[in-house]
C-alpha cells in the first residue's frame, strides 16, 4: 500500500505541538550556524543533550555527525 503523505501531514506534522518542536529544532540549527559551529551541507546535526527540542540553552546544544545523532536515539 502506498504511503499517504497528505494524511500523515494532517494527522501529525500539522499539530501545534509538533510545529513547536520543529521550530525549536530549526532555531537551534540557526543559532549554531550563527556561532559558526555548523554550515549548510556539512553533514553535521545539532544535538539536544536532554532530548528536548525546545530547550535551546547553549549548554544543552552540541554538534555531532548525522550518523552519531541518529544512532543515539
Amino acid at each position: 500500500m502506498a504511503r499517504d503523505y497528505r494524511k500523515e501531514y494532517d494527522t501529525y506534522h500539522a499539530k501545534p505541538g509538533q510545529k513547536k518542536r520543529r521550530a525549536g529544532r530549526n532555531a537551534a540549527r540557526r543559532s549554531m550556524m550563527k556561532a559558526g559551529r555548523v554550515r549548510k551541507g556539512d553533514g553535521k546535526e545539532v544535538d539536544h543533550r536532554n532530548g528536548n527540542a525546545r530547550d535551546n540553552r547553549p549548554g544543552n546544544l552540541s554538534v555531532m555527525s548525522r550518523v552519531g545523532n541518529r544512532r543515539k536515539g
